[in-house]
C-alpha cells in the first residue's frame, strides 16, 4: 500500500534496522501509520533479523520517528535494539509502503499467546458488531500464538486455522494495513472461523444446536454444582463452582487430587476484592497480556474450603479469552479452573482424549474444533520482596526471548536440556536465550513425549542447529539422556553442568550480569541436584562466575531413607535428622511424651537403622528441601505422606505465617562449623534441640514455624556476611526452588540488604527447576567461549 507525499529538498534518508519480537505483531502496521503521520517516504520489510525500515524525511522528523517506534510499539512487540546508518541516493519518488518478504527472507518468530485486547472485547459485547458473542474473535495485538503454531513461517497455513478460510469480511481486514487484522493469522468471525458447542459426558456426539447459546448453558450448569471440562487456547480446563463446597470436593475425588490448591477464575478485579486482598502489583499482574494465575492473600469471602487446603493464599486469574469473558459474565461467582487430567497426568488438549479421559470427571464438555497443537498450562506469578515473580513460565510467557547478558555476543548456537521435574529447555541463538514453556516432570511418560514433541517443533519453528548441548550432571535424568543421545548422533560437545551452579547462572543471566562479570556469592537452596563430587546436593553456598564455581559452604548432609521414598514421606527426614544428630535413645528418654515421637516408634526404625548402618538405598543429601519437610513432620504437617513436591514446606510456611515477623529476635540456631579447607558444614543439632524442647512446652506450632524460618533467615545471612567480607564480594545471587518460600526470600533480601549487600532474585525466570535450562546453557556457552579464547 502507497501514500503520502513525494521526495523533496532537504529531505534526508535512513536505513533503520529494529531488532526483537517485531514480526507477526502487528510492527510494519505501526511502522506504516507512524510514517505517513509524519509525511515520511520509504518502506519497511521483515528480514532473518527483524524488520527493515528505509526512509526519506526531514531531520526533525526522522528523529520524531524513531522516538515514535518506541513509543507506539505494539502491545505484543519487544524491541531489543535500534539501529540506524545513513542512505545515500535519491530514494523513492513518493509515499511508504509495506513491502512484502520474500520465501526465506524473513524469520517470523513465534510469540507468546496473547489475552484479549480492550477493543476485541468492546466488539464482543457489541450487538451491533459482526463479532458480537464470538468467542474466538482476536487480533494482530492478541488471541492464540504458539498453542496453534505448527510450523515455520508463521502464517495461517501452518498453524491450526488452516482448515478455516477466511470469509471475504475477514480477508479485507487481513490484507489492509490500516486494520489491526493486518497479517492476523488466527482472524476468523461467526461465518468462517472454529465453533463452539456444549455436550453431555458419555452421551453420542450430536451436531451443535444453532438455537442453544453453549456459553450461557455451560454458566447455568456450573451454577447448579455440575463439573464441566472447558476447551480453552493452551489446554482443557475443569471447573466449577468455587464456593460450592460439594462440587469442590466431588471434582477432588474424581480428578484424584486431594490437597494441591486449585486455581480460580473471576470475572474482574471487582470480584477477586471479594476473595482476596490484591495491591497495585497484582493487579498490574492480573491485567497482564499473559493473564497469569496469581498468588494473593486470601481475605475477605471464603471460597470453599477445599480450594486451597493448608493455605492461607488463592491462585486467581481473570479471563484471558473471549469464551472465558463471556462465560463469566453469565456467573456471580469465582470459578475453579484447573488442568484437565486426573493428578499427575498431561493435561487433555483434544476432543476425542478429554471425551475418552475425562468422561469420569466432568458432567459436560464445553468444547470447540480448532485445534490446541501445543499444550501450555497456565503461569503462575506471585509478587515478592516487591516483585511480581514467574514460579511457573508457560502460557502467556512462553516463548518469548530473553536478551543475553553482554559478552554473550558469539554466532554458536546451544541447547541446553534442562532437569528432570519442572522441565523446560532453553536454546542460545543470535544473542537471546529461547526458553520453552513448562512441561511438567519427565517422570510421566507422557509428558516425557510432550517434552521431546516440543523440542523437535522449537528446533524447527526457530531453526536451530546446535553446536554443542548441556546437560545436567545427574545421569539418570531422561533430559540429560536424552542431551546425550542426540550429541552422539550429531557428533556435537556434550557438556555437563551442575545443577545448582546452574541455578544461580540463571539469575545472573536474567538480571544481565555481563559475561566478564567477577565472582558473586551464590545462595542455591532447594531440594536436591548432583554435585560435582557424585553427592546429593541441596543447601549450597558458592563463590561462582559463569565460567565456574567454588563450594565454600553447604548444610550438613542428611540420608535420604529410603532414596526417593524420603522425598514423598516426610517422616522418614525427621527420623534421619533425629536419629544422626541426637541419638534416637536419647530423644526417646527425653521427649517420649511427644506426639512425633510416638508417631515414629510405630514405624519400622529397625530396618531403617539397618539401611543407615549399610548404607543400602539411603544416600546423604545437603538438602534444604528435606530439611524443610523433616521440620515439618514434627509439627505434624504432612508427616505420613506428602501429595505434590514441596506440600510440606509450603504448609509450613503457611503456619509461619502471621507470626513470622514477631520471631526475628526468637530464631533457632544453627551449627556452623568453621572452615577446614575453607568449606563450611552447617549442621543442626542446636535447632532440633530447641525445637524438641519448645514442643515439650507446648509452644504454639505457628511460633516454632516462624522461629525456623528466622532460623533459616538468620543463618543464611550470617554466612554470606562471612564470605562476602571474606571474599571481598558485595554481589549475592539467590536461586532453588525453597525461595519460592514468601518469608524466606523476603526476610533474607531485607537481612543482606541491612548489611549493604547487593541480592539479586529470580524474578522473571523461576527460581525453579524451571529456569534450570537457562543457567545450563549460559554456564556451557561461558566455557566454550573460554575455550575458544585459550585456542586464539
Amino acid at each position: 500500500m502507497e501514500s503520502g507525499p513525494s521526495l523533496s529538498h532537504g529531505m534526508i534518508g535512513q536505513r533503520i534496522r529494529v531488532r526483537g519480537t517485531v514480526q507477526g505483531v502487528g510492527f510494519r502496521p505501526t511502522v506504516w501509520k507512524l510514517a505517513n503521520a509524519l509525511n515520511l517516504l520509504g518502506a519497511v520489510w521483515n528480514d532473518p533479523t527483524g524488520v527493515v525500515i528505509e526512509v526519506w524525511g526531514t531531520a526533525a522528523n526522522l528523529e520524531a520517528f524513531v522516538s515514535g517506534l518506541s513509543r507506539e510499539c505494539p502491545p505484543l512487540a519487544t524491541i531489543d535494539g535500534i539501529d540506524r546508518e545513513p542512505l545515500t541516493g535519491c530514494g523513492p519518488g513518493r509515499g511508504f509502503v509495506i513491502r512484502t518478504s520474500t520465501a526465506g527472507e524473513a524469520r517470523t518468530d513465534v510469540t507468546p499467546d496473547a489475552a484479549t485486547c480492550d477493543t476485541c472485547l468492546s466488539e464482543v459485547g457489541d450487538p451491533a458488531d459482526r463479532r458480537y458473542r464470538y468467542p474466538f474473535t482476536n487480533c494482530t495485538h492478541c488471541g492464540p500464538r504458539l498453542s496453534i503454531v505448527q510450523a515455520i513461517p508463521y502464517d495461517r497455513g501452518n498453524t491450526s486455522m488452516s482448515s478455516f478460510t477466511m470469509c471475504s469480511a475477514c480477508l479485507a481486514e487481513y490484507n489492509e494495513p490500516s486494520d489491526r487484522r493486518f497479517h492476523a493469522q488466527p482472524n476468523a468471525c461467526p461465518v468462517c472461523g472454529p465453533q463452539i458447542w456444549l455436550e453431555a459426558a458419555g452421551s453420542p456426539v450430536s451436531p451443535p444446536d444453532s438455537d442453544e447459546d453453549p456459553l450461557r448453558e455451560a454458566a447455568r450448569l456450573i451454577a447448579c454444582g455440575e463439573i464441566l471440562a472447558i476447551k480453552g487456547i493452551g489446554g482443557i480446563h475443569l471447573a466449577c463452582d468455587a464456593c460450592n463446597g460439594e462440587a469442590v470436593n466431588r471434582l477432588r475425588r474424581r480428578k484424584h487430587r486431594y490437597h494441591k490448591a486449585f486455581a480460580l477464575m473471576a470475572r474482574d478485579l471487582t470480584m477477586v476484592r471479594r476473595y482476596a486482598r490484591i495491591g497495585i502489583q497484582e493487579e498490574q499482574l492480573l491485567r497482564a497480556i499473559p493473564a497469569p494465575i496469581v498468588i494473593v492473600d486470601a481475605e475477605g469471602e471464603p471460597v470453599a474450603e477445599g480450594v486451597a487446603p493448608g493455605q492461607q493464599t488463592l491462585g486467581f486469574m481473570l479471563p484471558y479469552t473471549p469464551l472465558h469473558h463471556l462465560l463469566m459474565a453469565a456467573l456471580e461467582g469465582p470459578i475453579v479452573l484447573t488442568s484437565g487430567n486426573r493428578s499427575d497426568e498431561p493435561q487433555c488438549t483434544k476432543n476425542r482424549d478429554a471425551r475418552n479421559r475425562l468422561e469420569k470427571i466432568a458432567d459436560y464438555l464445553l468444547l470447540h474444533d480448532r485445534e490446541i497443537v501445543n499444550r501450555l498450562d497456565d503461569s503462575v506469578t506471585r509478587v515478592m520482596a516487591g516483585s511480581p515473580r514467574i514460579l511457573r513460565r508457560a502460557r502467556g510467557y512462553a516463548p518469548a526471548p530473553v536478551a543475553l547478558p553482554p559478552g554473550f555476543d558469539g554466532d554458536r548456537q546451544l541447547l541446553a536440556m534442562g532437569g528432570e521435574l519442572k522441565s523446560t529447555f532453553c536454546m542460545l541463538q543470535q544473542r537471546r536465550a529461547i526458553l520453552s514453556q513448562h512441561m511438567g516432570d519427565l517422570e510421566n511418560a507422557a509428558t516425557y513425549q510432550d517434552y521431546r514433541r516440543n523440542l523437535a517443533l522449537y528446533l524447527d519453528l526457530f531453526q536451530h542447529r546446535p553446536q554443542a548441548i548441556a546437560v545436567d550432571l545427574h545421569p539418570e535424568y531422561l533430559a540429560s539422556k536424552l542431551g546425550g543421545t542426540l550429541a552422539a548422533e550429531r557428533e556435537l560437545s556434550l557438556i555437563g553442568v551442575q545443577h545448582h551452579h546452574a541455578h544461580i547462572a540463571a539469575c545472573m543471566a536474567e538480571h544481565g550480569l555481563p559475561l566478564a562479570t567477577p565472582p558473586v556469592v551464590g545462595v542455591a537452596l532447594d531440594g536436591l541436584g548432583q554435585g560435582d563430587d557424585g553427592t546429593f546436593w541441596g543447601g549450597e553456598f558458592l563463590l561462582a562466575d559463569y565460567r565456574g564455581f567454588r563450594r565454600l559452604g553447604h548444610l550438613q548432609p542428611m540420608p535420604l531413607l529410603g532414596g526417593a521414598q524420603a522425598m514423598r514421606e516426610p517422616w522418614r527426614n525427621c527420623y534421619a535428622h533425629l536419629s544422626q544428630l541426637l541419638g534416637w535413645e536419647w530423644v526417646t528418654r527425653h521427649y517420649a511424651g511427644l506426639e512425633i515421637v510416638r508417631y515414629l516408634r510405630s514405624q519400622p526404625l529397625g530396618t531403617l537403622d539397618t539401611m543407615m548402618e549399610r548404607g543400602i538405598n539411603c544416600p546423604p543429601a545437603s538438602s534444604c528441601g528435606r530439611l524443610f519437610d523433616a521440620v515439618a513432620a514434627a509439627l505434624g504437617i504432612c508427616r505420613d505422606r506428602q501429595d505434590f513436591e514441596g506440600q510440606a514446606a509450603m504448609e509450613l510456611e503457611s503456619l509461619a505465617t502471621p507470626f513470622f515477623l514477631g520471631q526475628r529476635d526468637g530464631a533457632y540456631p544453627f551449627d556452623v562449623q568453621r572452615p577446614r579447607q575453607g568449606l563450611r558444614v552447617i549442621g543442626f543439632e542446636s535447632l532440633w534441640r530447641t525445637l524438641l524442647e519448645d514442643l515439650r512446652r507446648g509452644m504454639h506450632l505457628g511460633l516454632i514455624a516462624a522461629r525456623f524460618h528466622q532460623g533459616i533467615c538468620a543463618l543464611v545471612e550470617s554466612v554470606v556476611a562471612e564470605i562476602c567480607d571474606e571474599q571481598r564480594v558485595s554481589s549475592v545471587v539467590l536461586g532453588g526452588g525453597v525461595f519460592q518460600n514468601r518469608l524466606l526470600l523476603e526476610g533474607l533480601i531485607k537481612r543482606l540488604a541491612e548489611r549493604g549487600l547487593t541480592v539479586l532474585s529470580p524474578a522473571r525466570v523461576p527460581a525453579n527447576d524451571g529456569g534450570l535450562s537457562l543457567g545450563q546453557a549460559v554456564v556451557a556457552a561461558a566455557q566454550l567461549s573460554s575455550t575458544s579464547e585459550e585456542m586464539a
